[in-house]
């Protein structure tokens, strides 16, 4: 898969909008025993943690009033602190990354949170804003997530999650599984746009009303989240709503070293904003 530059289509007026009086924290969890990659936070992309280079990209974002680390593991909380990001220590048996969410905001007074994935260090801080903003004038919305136009690699691969939305973006479902089927008078998979829809994938970053959020962590886990492994629908099933915001594609994560690879070959052909720092010895991952 080639990345050219990133377009994220967010709109000028919801990029360059005002502060909002409403606190915003943008939390990002990160655990060190990855089940793919073990230590990944502190997997170096071009000279900096990928912990760091997410939160980097989060602290550029308009509208977030903090941001902070959620983590169970000591190395990861001083690689965090060793370049000046804030950091809070959390119980290592939590099932997910909004469980982990949930956990610290029980303290928090802000009314909007957001759930960055620590494995995202091209985030654009466009699209944060955009999400922080959205679910501070829509109060009623109790969560907001992010979907891009799959490819037809997307459409059969069950680690990338789909998902299908009403006429008003709201989510419908979310499956590992090719969502929707196209019947084949339809022209088979729906990758490219036909008869007004095209399969969108998720990305799986989450704004939250704290007051939802706190009630989903509340909520046992239910059957369909258990078939699928997929955290959005324990709340699709205990009747919250998710908003689905579109942005025009899906960038890259790091799950494997191929993947960090590969980002670092994007930074080198577009930029890096964190060119010339380095990592602190204490944010190295264990060989």
């Amino acid at each position: 898969m080639q990345w050219g530059p990133i377009d994220w289509a967010v709109h000028p007026a919801e990029a360059n909008s005002t502060q909002s009086t409403v606190q915003v924290v943008a939390a990002i969890p990160a655990r060190y025993a990855s089940k793919r990659l073990p230590g990944k936070p502190l997997l170096e992309i071009a000279g900096v943690t990928l912990i760091e280079r997410v939160y980097r990209q989060v602290e550029r974002a308009r509208g977030i009033s903090e941001t902070i680390v959620l983590t169970d593991d000591s190395r990861i909380a001083d690689a965090v602190l060793g370049f000046g990001g804030r950091v809070l220590m959390t119980p290592g048996d939590l099932a997910s990354g909004s469980d982990r969410v949930a956990y610290a905001a029980r303290d928090w007074d802000s009314k909007v949170i957001l759930n960055v994935q620590g494995d995202e260090p091209l985030i654009a801080p466009e699209v944060l804003s955009r999400l922080a903003k959205h679910l501070v004038e829509n109060p009623d919305d109790d969560v907001a997530t992010l979907a891009a136009p799959a490819t037809p690699e997307d459409f059969d691969n069950p680690d990338v999650v789909k998902v299908v939305s009403d006429t008003n973006g709201r989510a419908l479902y979310f499956s590992r599984a090719g969502i929707p089927y196209a019947h084949a008078s339809r022209g088979g998979q729906l990758t490219r746009p036909q008869r007004g829809y095209q399969s969108q994938r998720h990305i799986g970053v989450y704004g939250y009303q704290r007051k939802a959020l706190l009630e989903i962590a509340a909520t046992p886990q239910t059957p369909l989240e258990l078939a699928e492994s997929l955290e959005q629908l324990r709340m699709l099933e205990s009747g919250f709503s998710i908003r689905v915001l579109s942005v025009a594609k899906a960038w890259p994560g790091v799950d494997t070293i191929k993947d960090s690879r590969r980002v670092e070959a994007y930074l080198a052909e577009h930029g890096d904003p964190l060119a010339g720092r380095r990592a602190t010895p204490t944010s190295r991952a264990d060989s």
